[in-house]
């Protein structure tokens, strides 16, 4: 998969971080999970996941999803985006010559 120089930037830097990293792995190895569990899973806080979730999701490596449980409860189910990286260093200049300007918008 090749990416623009930007959405490579966004998602190494959201995953230069050892608590998005657990994350990622526990999403992985688990599967979709509500942010409750996911929290108690890793031993966080839910307002520091939140954080760290955001930050993934705004970087496409996962997905959120509002859903309402039998007994009426908002659950918020968090799950990995479908994404593939191969960093090598053609993959790196390819993405480095599509860098833009902070605040540019893509052609």
């Amino acid at each position: 998969m090749s990416l623009d120089g930007n959405r490579l930037l966004a998602m190494l830097a959201a995953l230069a971080n050892p608590h998005r990293l657990r994350i990622v792995a526990a999403l992985s190895s688990r599967g979709r999970n509500y942010v409750s569990q996911l929290a108690r899973e890793l031993g966080i806080s839910r307002p520091l996941l939140h954080l760290h979730l955001q930050k993934l999701e705004a970087a496409g490596i996962v997905t959120s999803t509002l859903e309402l449980s039998a007994d009426g409860k908002a659950l918020n189910y968090i799950e990995l985006a479908d994404f593939s990286v191969v960093l090598s260093p053609a993959a790196i200049a390819q993405a480095a010559a599509s860098l833009r300007e902070p605040g540019t918008e893509p052609d």
